[in-house]
C-alpha cells in the first residue's frame, strides 16, 4: 500500500503526501484549504534566515499558523551558519519540523549563495545542515534538486552527507537548477537517492494527478511524495490521490458549485488574515482555479481590475453560473 503513515524524526504524519513549500503560494489561507483535502503535512513559504536574524516583521508574519492543524513544516533558507542557526532556534519554538531549502532556483536567491547554489559547495552545505540541527529542538529535513546542472549531479552525495549529520528526511526534486521547471523530472535520480540512504526520501516533481503519483511511488520506491505546482488551483489533488492509491478508483471531478465554494473559502481566509490587500494576491490563485474553463482568459483579465472582496465574490458567482 502506497499511502501510509510517515515518521520524520519523532513526528508522525497521518499519511505520506505533503504540500510543498512555495514562495508566494503556501500562505496560511492556501495551506488551510489544502489541509481540508487530507495531506499528511503542509509547509510554510520559505523564509530568509537573514531576514529572521534582522527581525524583519514581514518575514516573521510568514509563520502565522493561527488555528492551523498540525503538523506544519517551516522552511528556511540561507548559506551561512550563524543566521541559519539563529533562524533554526527561533523557528523551532513553533515548528513541528524545520526544512532547509537547498533547491530554490530563483536568481535573487542563488545570487547570494543560497538555495540550490549550495549544491555547488557541499562543504558549506554540510556546515549549514549541522548549524540548523545543532540549534533546532525539532526534526530537521532537507529539500534539494538533483544538482546545479548536468555537469553537477550531486543528489546522492548530498543525501549521504545529510544522513550522516543527522537530517531526518530528504526531499528530492528531479530537476537541476539550470532546468528551473522545464523538461521532465528525473525519477531515476530520486530512485538512486532512495537506494543510497536509510532516512525517509520524499519524491518531488511532476506529480499532477493520480497516475503521476502512482508512477512516482512505483518507479522510485520513495517513502512519500511532495506536491507543489500540482496543487495550483486544485487543492483537492491530495484527496484524489489518496482515494485512487487506496481503492484503484478515480473520484469524479468537483462540480462547479463545489469549486466556487472552495475559492470563496480561500478568499474569506485571506482577507481575514491580511485585509483587502489580499484580493490582489489572490488573483494568481483564481487564475489557476479557472484555467481552461470557458472564457477564463477574459474573466482573469476582469479579475485583475478588482480590489474589493465582495465584488470579487460576486464576480466569481456570476462567472461560475455562466459556465
Amino acid at each position: 500500500m502506497y499511502i501510509h503513515k510517515l515518521k520524520i524524526g519523532n513526528v508522525e504524519l497521518k499519511n505520506n503526501l505533503i504540500l510543498a513549500p512555495m514562495a508566494g503560494v503556501t500562505n496560511l489561507p492556501f495551506r488551510t484549504v489544502c489541509k481540508k483535502f487530507g495531506p499528511g503535512m503542509v509547509c510554510t513559504e520559505m523564509a530568509s534566515s537573514k531576514a529572521i536574524f534582522h527581525n524583519d516583521q514581514k518575514t516573521r508574519r510568514l509563520f502565522n499558523t493561527k488555528g492551523e492543524e498540525r503538523p506544519i513544516s517551516f522552511q528556511i533558507f540561507g548559506s551561512d551558519e550563524e543566521t541559519m542557526g539563529y533562524a533554526a532556534k527561533y523557528v523551532s519554538q513553533f515548528a513541528d519540523i524545520i526544512d532547509i531549502n537547498m533547491g530554490c532556483p530563483a536568481p535573487k536567491v542563488v545570487k547570494n549563495g543560497d538555495g540550490s547554489k549550495l549544491l555547488l559547495d557541499l562543504e558549506q552545505a554540510q556546515k549549514v545542515m549541522e548549524a540548523v540541527i545543532r540549534n533546532s529542538t525539532v526534526p530537521v529535513t532537507l529539500k534539494i534538486r538533483k544538482g546545479w546542472d548536468k555537469e553537477n549531479i550531486v543528489a546522492v552525495e548530498v543525501a549521504k552527507i545529510a544522513q550522516e549529520v543527522g537530517i531526518s528526511a530528504i526531499t528530492v526534486h528531479g530537476r537541476t537548477r539550470s532546468q528551473f521547471y522545464t523538461g521532465k523530472a528525473d525519477l531515476d535520480i530520486i530512485k538512486k537517492v532512495k537506494e543510497s540512504v536509510n532516512i525517509p526520501v520524499i519524491g518531488n516533481g511532476d506529480v499532477v494527478d493520480e497516475q503521476t503519483a502512482l508512477k512516482m511511488f512505483e518507479y522510485t520506491g520513495v517513502d512519500g511524495i511532495m506536491i507543489g505546482r500540482g496543487a495550483f488551483g486544485k487543492p483537492w489533488i491530495f484527496r484524489n490521490i489518496i482515494h485512487f492509491l487506496e481503492t484503484g478508483e478515480k473520484l469524479p471531478d468537483l462540480d462547479k458549485n463545489e469549486k466556487v465554494e472552495i475559492i470563496k473559502q480561500q478568499i474569506e481566509l485571506a482577507v481575514k488574515e491580511k485585509g483587502d490587500i489580499a484580493v490582489k494576491e489572490l488573483r494568481k490563485h483564481i487564475a489557476w482555479y479557472t484555467k481552461n474553463l470557458k472564457n477564463s482568459s477574459e474573466f482573469r483579465n476582469y479579475i485583475n481590475t478588482i480590489e474589493d472582496k465582495d465584488e470579487l465574490i460576486n464576480s466569481l458567482d456570476e462567472y461560475f453560473k455562466s459556465i
